[in-house]
């Protein structure tokens, strides 16, 4: 199993220099009674409570990329303290790592209350999933019933002269904001369509339009 190891002091103290080093070596240890291979070390000195460090954003990076499917930690305190340390363990989970620490010499143990906490952060993002779908299925037969036709903009649909699709369908913004949709629902609407648009995109492009329009006349 590919494994990164990561090391953290919270002070840049130099007599915390000793302290990333045994870390380190202790660590290599642990991996090789496992049998795991060792892909990279990081190191930092940083406040665990932080979530902007260099070596975790390169750590998250290294486990989306399946460079490493195993973190190698001292104890969970390592990995980040309160908060931060709760938004680690989710993020990691739920990108298919595993976690394992010296403290436990193997794969780590997750405390009751942790593991309470991240089985309702889970709970709210599905229902935020089952939220942000509705809203674009509503969106979706709002623009219907208002006469949107989505397939005018696909191609080889059943109509092999139909036109190609357009990136960002100006037309059918300005259309939609006309029957009343929010820049919102116009961006949920046409994002369900296969349309990667945003809703301050949306916005922009429907002001350049106004502009362009205001000028000719």
């Amino acid at each position: 199993m590919k494994a990164i190891i990561y090391c953290r002091v919270s002070t840049e103290k130099e007599s915390q220099e000793s302290s990333l080093e045994r870390q380190q070596e202790e660590l290599l240890e642990l991996a090789a009674r496992l049998g795991f291979a060792v892909t990279g070390v990081i190191k930092e000195q940083a406040s665990g409570f932080e979530l902007d460090r260099d070596g975790i954003f390169e750590l998250l990076e290294v486990i989306r990329e399946e460079k490493a499917v195993a973190v190698l930690v001292q104890d969970e305190t390592r990995l980040g303290r309160g908060n931060a340390k709760i938004a680690l363990f989710h993020v990691i989970l739920k990108e298919g790592a595993k976690l394992y620490s010296l403290a436990h010499e193997g794969e780590m143990e997750l405390s009751d209350s942790d593991t309470m906490v991240l089985q309702i952060v889970g709970i709210v993002e599905e229902y935020q999933r089952k939220l942000h779908n509705i809203k674009i299925k509503r969106g979706m037969l709002r623009a219907i019933d208002k006469g949107y036709q989505p397939l005018k903009n696909l191609k080889n649909r059943g109509n092999p002269g139909g036109r190609e699709r357009k990136e960002i369908p100006v037309e059918e913004i300005v259309r939609l904001r006309g029957n009343g949709l929010t820049f919102a629902e116009i961006a949920a609407t046409l994002r369900g369509f296969g349309f990667n648009i945003s809703k301050a995109t949306v916005n922009r492009r429907y002001l350049e339009y106004a502009m362009k329009e205001n000028r000719k006349s």
